[in-house]
């Protein structure tokens, strides 16, 4: 059985977590901790249930690193993961509606049927400056998880 939340490490260095498109529980479930710069939650309630009105108040925040987060709609994709140093981890193999945010590290990407999929991350995007591109593994090489 496939599990529901994957986490992906390089020693302790966290760097994805994948929700299966499977995953449920009732109320509000938080993948991250307070202190990701990228905050994932799952929510689920009932019919007629109220979230209060609310507003975000203007807080100061520094951000060293782009995490992301995707949300597969439809398709198969393959993400490979690398360590820091650009060296080659494992592979997952995504399907539609799974989620993964990516924390740290490198990873790349192999469509392996049609896709669209949803890419939400921190801005303002900064062109060249916002990553260093590398070569990758081949399909032959990867390690699927």
């Amino acid at each position: 059985m496939e599990k529901m939340i994957n986490k992906v490490y390089d020693g302790e260095n966290l760097l994805a977590i994948i929700i299966s498109n499977n995953f449920t529980e009732s109320g509000i479930h938080f993948f991250t901790p307070n202190d990701f710069s990228q905050q994932l939650a799952y929510m689920k309630h009932p019919k007629g249930k109220t979230i209060i009105p609310h507003v975000h108040n203007p807080v100061p925040r520094q951000i060293e690193y782009t995490q992301e987060v995707l949300f597969i709609k439809s398709g198969k994709i393959r993400v490979d993961f690398y360590d820091t140093e650009q060296k080659y981890l494992e592979s997952y193999v995504l399907s539609q509606h799974d989620v993964i945010l990516l924390i740290k590290g490198g990873h790349g990407f192999e469509v392996l049927e049609d896709i669209e999929m949803f890419e939400i991350k921190q801005g303002p995007y900064v062109g060249e400056n916002d990553k260093t591109r590398f070569m990758g593994i081949t399909s032959k090489e990867t390690i699927i998880k």
